[in-house]
């Protein structure tokens, strides 16, 4: 049997984060699982590729929640990334490390020393900050580029309807003032996609205490008495174990780490006993508290080109392909999301309610005999989009069967408060007061079906119902806090119940920061490296069984 001293287990954005930290004490072995395979794609690598590995069941989970209620009776689609840096290699690339008072509020829900002062020293030990003119400041390994000299010229027309409605207008929203309109940073480096993976796991393995192993789909954590002794896993040449001699550290997502642990036995314990599991710890929070982003896209054509006229012609996608073959240049290398910001519905709020996402774009999603094809509309057009930035509704994920397998049962209930419900209208409210400035209206020929300005308030909510869409950031299915009356882990990361074991992932936020999930998973990665490296014993460490 094979022992290491540490086993990750998922090589997505916090477990590429943990080799990296783990494997940087040279007396420690750390052993990565990854039940994906390799991110050698040009469509990974590439920026914009995110919308071809959208619906690719090679490198992408694919999951779907059960039928919501409460959003028109659908079931959500999520993409998650299945492949090596998970899913900061397939996401639109937005870095986003939340509003500080996000984590102020983490720290009043129980996560002790997870304040915005504490964490924001994580942050600034991983960034390397590209400004737009090359010059970088920072020296993390974690490449985020201000690519405002790229982005389309067209976004003007957002910054002057935000300066027409008195909406703030900020240089970087990770900045000192991160409330505003901006354009977004993104994780690329020289104009390529950088992600976890190439931030944090591919100069982890250039270690000789770093093993990765992918297509590995780990069964079950390994428990000994109340201990982790490390994990079962099945590989294409059948099932194997590996020992840990300190610790195991899920760090499988939101999505798989809830599942992980429940197939472990450690979760709800009518559920395991339903499913023949044996019980190692009943915690009936372990696959709740799930929460989500939820937005809309309201579409208009436009007066002028957009991205639209670049991307959507046969010979515009050449033109701009042998631009960025070439040049790294142009399109090809941003995000679909270039300008956005977090905001406030209403003047006399205390903090911004909504983030917005306003893209120089139109797209259809056309279906094709292997998977669906996201593509540029044949005409100028461009997108106003809010999500509430800090629902409170809570859903769960829970295992359906005992089958590995077999894909969790993902109950996201949406809006399932007042608050929420709340949120949407004013986000709605804020959407047509943003349609009725000049600036829009000179920008705008026509609105596309629905036209949110003839709505009131129960239209819009009507409508979010009908047409809003995850924008897959599921959290604290593994939530952390004070006890295991309400959360699954302590402040530690340590799984309440059984020693040897912690969850270090979006799963363990306490609740949802205020926008993308990416940056602040890899900040919290980072610390829990900190947190299991303080707690390492010196010398040698035996097998407990």
């Amino acid at each position: 049997m094979v022992e290491f001293d540490y086993i990750v287990i998922g090589a997505g954005s916090a477990g590429c984060v943990l080799a990296d930290q783990l494997s940087k004490d040279a007396a420690s072995t750390v052993l990565v699982l990854e039940a994906g395979g390799s991110d050698r794609s040009f469509w990974i690598r590439t920026p914009i590729g995110y919308g071809r590995t959208f619906f690719d069941p090679r490198i992408n989970w694919m999951y779907e929640t059960e039928v919501d209620p409460n959003t028109g009776s659908r079931k959500s689609y999520w993409p998650r990334g299945k492949v090596i840096g998970g899913s900061s290699s397939i996401n639109a690339l937005i870095y986003c490390r939340g509003m500080p008072g996000d984590f102020e509020d983490w720290e009043a829900l129980g996560a002790a020393g997870w304040g915005w002062d504490t964490v924001r020293s994580h942050y600034e030990a991983l960034e390397t900050r590209v400004g737009e003119d090359g010059s970088s400041s920072g020296s993390g390994p974690l490449y985020v580029t201000n690519v405002r000299r790229e982005i389309h010229p067209c976004n003007r027309h957002y910054f002057a309807m935000a300066r027409e409605m008195g909406l703030p207008v900020t240089d970087d929203c990770n900045g000192p003032e991160p409330e505003g309109v901006t354009h977004y940073r993104i994780t690329t480096r020289a104009g390529r996609r950088w992600s976890s993976a190439d931030a944090f796991l591919k100069p982890a393995l250039k270690r000789r205490n770093v093993k990765l192993v992918t297509n590995a789909m780990v069964e079950r954590v390994d428990i000994s008495g109340r201990r982790a002794t490390g994990v079962s896993v099945l590989l294409a040449g059948g099932r194997q174990q590996f020992r840990a001699r300190r610790e195991v550290i899920v760090a499988a997502g939101a999505v798989n780490s809830p599942k992980l642990l429940q197939m472990s036995g450690i979760g709800p314990g009518e559920l395991l006993n339903g499913m023949g599991i044996d019980i190692v710890h009943d915690n009936a929070n372990v696959g709740g508290n799930l929460q989500d982003h939820l937005g809309i896209n309201y579409y208009y054509k436009a007066s002028e080109p957009t991205l639209n006229s670049m991307l959507s012609p046969w010979w515009g996608k050449l033109l701009q392909g042998m631009r960025y073959v070439l040049f790294k240049r142009g399109p090809l290398g941003l995000s679909v999301n270039q300008c956005g910001g977090f905001v406030r519905s209403r003047a006399e709020l205390d903090r911004p309610d909504q983030q917005l996402y306003l893209n120089p774009v139109t797209y259809t999603t056309s279906p094709s005999n292997k998977r669906p094809i996201i593509n540029p509309d044949p005409f100028a057009g461009f997108i106003l989009s809010f999500q509430p930035s800090r629902p409170s509704s809570r859903g769960r994920i829970d295992i359906r069967s005992a089958d590995p397998a077999a894909a969790p049962r993902i109950v996201p209930n949406y809006l399932s408060t007042q608050k929420d419900l709340d949120d949407v209208v004013a986000g709605g409210r804020l959407v047509q007061r943003m349609a009725r400035t000049p600036a829009i209206r000179a920008f705008a020929t026509q609105a596309m079906a629905p036209d949110i300005e003839r709505f009131d308030d129960d239209a819009i909510l009507e409508d979010f119902r009908q047409r809003c869409g995850s924008v897959f950031h599921p959290v604290s299915t593994c939530r952390m806090g004070n006890s295991e009356a309400t959360a699954v882990v302590d402040h530690n990361l340590k799984v309440f119940g059984v020693e040897g074991l912690r969850v270090a992932d979006a799963s363990a936020f306490p609740n949802i920061t205020s926008g993308n999930t990416n940056a602040p998973t890899i900040m919290l990665a980072h610390r829990a490296a900190s947190l299991i490296l303080q707690d390492r014993p010196r010398g040698p460490v035996p097998i407990q069984t």
